[in-house]
């Protein structure tokens, strides 16, 4: 699958194909989502995340945006013994196919479906997460954020991916489409604030849309 990249194309084009898909059950999800063009991440995304939860190996990890559940069945095989994984979705089509693929895949002991709004959920939750994956509406990124930080642990890793609205988030504002101004404007606060915030440590990374990793250095 060959994704918007903020690469040359070339590139873009070579490291997907020497990049391979998920294995078995999990590949077949993999594959079917991107065939159908649904929100998934992408390939790079994927090793990106697998490589970090690798080392990370969480106990509790908080995902903001379901989709299928694809990337919560993914993270799933790098969770600590006895780890979970809560998960926030809206949208009633996504959320009926996504139990349907964490029962397909016997996942059902390991993942929470939390169904509503993001911002009406964070809220209520009060226990602490190893790692936390935003993959939502990005205009709501920097709304979010103070939960997400919330919830947190100390020294754990917070990924949000798509932050760099195709390159756009680089330009002027007033060279924006008017209708894109606002998540133009929003994701511009959200990346000042993860970048500048002392109490964090940021990288952000050109892969897929753009995705930062962010590690909660204190309370």
């Amino acid at each position: 699958m060959i994704t918007m990249s903020l690469v040359n194309n070339y590139i873009a084009e070579y490291i997907d194909n020497i990049q391979t898909d998920c294995e078995g059950e999990l590949g077949e999800l993999q594959k079917w989502a991107y065939e159908q063009g649904l929100p998934i991440i992408p390939k790079e995304v994927v090793k990106l995340l697998g490589f970090v939860l690798g080392i990370k190996k969480p106990k509790a990890i908080l995902e903001i945006g379901m989709a299928v559940g694809f990337s919560a069945s993914f993270m799933a095989q790098f969770l600590a013994e006895d780890g979970y994984i809560k998960t926030i979705d809206r949208y009633p089509f996504m959320i009926e196919r996504a139990k349907e693929n964490f029962k397909k895949l016997n996942l059902n002991e390991k993942i929470t479906i939390l169904e509503g709004n993001a911002n009406d959920i964070l809220p209520k939750i009060e226990e602490k997460f190893d790692f936390v994956f935003m993959d939502a509406a990005k205009g709501q990124y920097i709304t979010i954020l103070p939960d997400v930080l919330r919830l947190t642990k100390v020294g754990g890793v917070i990924m949000a991916d798509d932050i760099l609205q195709e390159g756009r988030v680089a330009q002027d504002y007033f060279e924006i489409p008017r209708r894109q101004r606002t998540i133009h404007k929003r994701l511009n606060e959200f990346l000042q604030e993860i970048t500048h915030n002392k109490k964090l440590r940021t990288s952000i990374l050109t892969i897929g849309d753009g995705v930062a990793l962010i590690e909660k250095l204190e309370d």
